[in-house]
């Protein structure tokens, strides 16, 4: 299996997933498919995570003033974990933006790099990011909210739009429409055949050619206002047959709660 990297960048994060002759896994690091550019601020939850040389790597999601929500295999290390909100435009100074360091990582215990499996990351902020028109928070999924087949969310991020074009981060942050798919379906002998868990969700296109491969990893999967998706991984990209695989944020909503209100943490 191959990372779909950066054009120069050799550390974005990549962990195999399980294989099978349908063709290998890779993590959703760049492209959003058969999306459209973002309004300015359109998006104001979003953060782009980057190195200490400014390089965009991952997206996550802003859901407390000081605490981040991202995929775990977008784990580069404190010092070069840079977050940036209040971001449409990365080659721009758009006077909007707030930065902070990461004070703290924190991946969830048991997150497995073979399976993908609790595929989830809490980021401590070394400052509030407080909010304005360009920054604000998402909530997290209500306890007992169960996505239906079919139902329409956004995923977001800066990416290639193409899957013919060179693997480079795009500019400006873009978003599509997905639906959800059943876990049965999604794990079928036809699609990923038993690899999805409970802890994962599958959204796509039923005609393909619309996915977030990719909208980068960590990025959120926003449905009903809330963020119950982190773009995780996948097989191929814009196939009808094989959606976005997303880490299912509700099944994390106590480990969240408890990480951030920890006074120590």
């Amino acid at each position: 299996a191959h990372p779909r990297l950066a054009s120069g960048d050799t550390s974005r994060p990549y962990q195999s997933a399980p294989c099978s002759p349908l063709g290998p896994p890779i993590h959703r690091t760049l492209r959003i498919l058969g999306g459209s550019v973002a309004a300015p601020h359109s998006v104001s939850y979003i953060v782009s995570l980057q190195t200490s040389g400014g390089q965009h790597f991952c997206g996550g999601a802003l859901i407390h003033q000081s605490w981040v929500l991202t995929a775990a295999h977008c784990n580069l290390g404190l010092d070069n974990t840079h977050v940036v909100a209040g971001e449409t435009l990365l080659d721009e100074i758009e006077g909007t933006e707030r930065r902070a360091y990461a004070l703290k990582l924190v991946p969830h215990p048991l997150y497995d790099s073979v399976t993908n499996d609790n595929d989830i990351m809490l980021i401590k902020l070394s400052s509030p990011l407080g909010q304005s028109r360009a920054v604000s928070l998402v909530s997290l999924p209500k306890p007992g909210l169960v996505l239906e087949e079919g139902q329409l969310c956004e995923v977001s991020g800066w990416g290639s739009t193409s899957l013919d074009s060179e693997l480079r981060t795009s500019p400006a942050l873009r978003t599509v429409w997905v639906s959800v798919v059943s876990s049965e379906r999604c794990n079928s002998s036809q699609s990923f055949n038993g690899s999805i868990t409970q802890n994962m969700i599958c959204a796509g296109s039923k005609t393909g050619g619309k996915d977030a491969c990719q909208g980068d990893s960590g990025g959120p999967l926003v449905c009903r206002s809330q963020v119950f998706g982190l773009v995780s991984w996948g097989r191929s990209c814009g196939e009808a047959r094989f959606p976005g695989v997303y880490t299912s944020v509700s099944e994390y909503r106590d480990w969240i709660k408890q990480t951030i209100s920890c006074p120590h943490c």
